[in-house]
């Protein structure tokens, strides 16, 4: 039994998996967990061989050279990068967040090892992030990740480069310093609150050095406020996951 090679299909799936590679490894959903390479390649080769397959996808010109599939693999790096870009800015507010919680609680100079990175981050932003993280795959996000793959596959199949607006691209940039912001904000204001305080009672008792009761102050109530305020999250991880989609559909399919 002799076994046929189908060329075109084999082209197709490397350049889906290329797509596929730069969205999966360049966002922070599935560098947290600790998996093999060689597992995640495999998997991200699965999973495009399944696109190709349910999607039907072909090449535009069947009789292509190496210069045109250099430029179609470039062509799906770019894809795949941009793709990959709107989640790493929203699970990015995360990380702002607690970094500015951490700076007004006094945790600037402590720092925790980012699992997804290999680099120091701020402790109370790594913590919200894995906590999103965690939270996206238990709504099933990752449901809709790779039905947006596939959207984006039907509409743009490999071959294809849509024209990217860098204007959505700094929107989007933008939006992760306005989530942040809007994550630390209850604690930022409770902060605040308390170093107004602790300014007058310093000008009307200066025998007592406010440095000292300010510190471990800041740090019981921020955390008090904090843990108050992860019941109202729910809401405001539900806009930054939606943000992600709305952000690849008008990349992608407006204009």
């Amino acid at each position: 039994m002799d076994a046929v090679v189908n060329i075109p299909f084999i082209i197709v799936t490397v350049l889906v998996f290329i797509r596929c590679s730069a969205l999966f490894l360049m966002s922070p959903l599935f560098s947290i967990a600790r998996v093999p390479t060689r597992i995640k390649v495999f998997l991200l080769i699965i999973i495009s061989a399944i696109l190709v397959s349910s999607l039907n996808l072909q090449l535009p010109d069947t009789s292509i050279n190496s210069a045109q599939l250099v430029y179609y693999a470039f062509g799906e790096l770019v894809i795949g990068a941009a793709m990959a870009f709107g989640i790493f800015a929203a699970f990015a507010s995360f990380s702002l967040g607690g970094r500015i919680l951490d700076f007004q609680m006094g945790f600037g100079v402590a720092s925790l090892i980012d699992p997804s990175t290999n680099a120091q981050a701020p402790m109370i932003g790594t913590l919200l992030k894995m906590l999103a993280v965690m939270i996206f795959f238990l709504v099933d996000g990752h449901h809709l990740l790779i039905r947006g793959i596939a959207y984006t596959l039907a509409h743009y199949p490999p071959g294809t480069m849509p024209k990217i607006d860098i204007q959505i691209i700094i929107k989007q940039f933008g939006l992760m310093f306005v989530y942040g912001v809007m994550l630390a904000a209850p604690v930022i204001f409770i902060i605040l609150l308390i170093d107004i305080s602790m300014g007058i009672a310093a000008r009307t008792m200066p025998q007592v050095n406010m440095f000292i009761v300010m510190l471990p102050l800041k740090i019981g109530v921020g955390l008090f406020v904090l843990m108050l305020s992860l019941q109202f999250l729910l809401p405001l991880m539900k806009k930054v996951y939606i943000s992600i989609f709305s952000y690849w559909q008008q990349l992608f399919f407006i204009g």
